[in-house]
């Protein structure tokens, strides 16, 4: 293994990676949005709005690990109406299981820049193996000193394996909400270690 260091970054065997350390998530730059597809044909966009995590970036990067839990109640589609529903029982009953959680400890270099997060998601206590397909965009220190690294990050899961199964038929074929969900993930993350 050839490292180097290059200020909030390295490389490493040849990619650009950031230095090793635990990094907490800055969730005022940070999001984390789906996409998911409404009367067959139409794409429908949401967030959070309420999360945490930290990233641990270890001297290896494929020893590093990630760990986010999520407010479910905090989910935002821009639609008061529909985020009532997505927040019932029908959908993340947010009552009962007020946050979702992600945990990856097992990362795996791809090709062109990208790298693979081979992690568990559960959602309404269900929990299934999601890689996520991961981009370093690069580390920063900001004008206070502080050491960042950003992450760009997609997903894409089967809502009814983790037990999302309402949906209403459509009189000219097909369902009212997809089962497919693609989650979209900007992080910019701060080092602490």
């Amino acid at each position: 293994m050839s490292i180097t260091t290059e200020g909030s970054s390295r490389v490493v065997d040849g990619r650009e990676v950031p230095a090793p350390g635990v990094y907490t998530l800055d969730a005022s730059h940070s999001q984390v949005g789906f996409v998911a597809r409404h009367l067959v044909v139409a794409k429908v966009r949401g967030r959070f709005g309420a999360f945490s995590g930290t990233v641990t970036i270890a001297e290896h990067p494929t020893q590093s690990s990630v760990d986010v839990s999520i407010d479910t109640p905090s989910i935002d589609t821009r639609d008061e109406a529909r985020d009532a529903h997505l927040r019932s029982a029908d959908f993340l009953d947010t009552e009962q299981f007020p946050t979702l959680t992600y945990s990856g400890n097992r990362v795996r270099a791809g090709g062109g820049g990208r790298w693979t997060v081979d992690g568990e998601l559960t959602v309404r206590g269900v929990t299934r193996p999601v890689p996520l397909e991961v981009v370093f965009e690069g580390g920063v220190t900001d004008p206070w000193g502080n050491e960042r690294a950003v992450f760009s990050a997609t997903a894409e899961i089967d809502r009814e394996d983790f037990g999302l199964t309402w949906n209403q038929a459509l009189e000219s074929g097909g369902v009212l909400v997809g089962k497919k969900v693609v989650i979209e993930i900007e992080a910019e993350a701060v080092r602490q270690v």
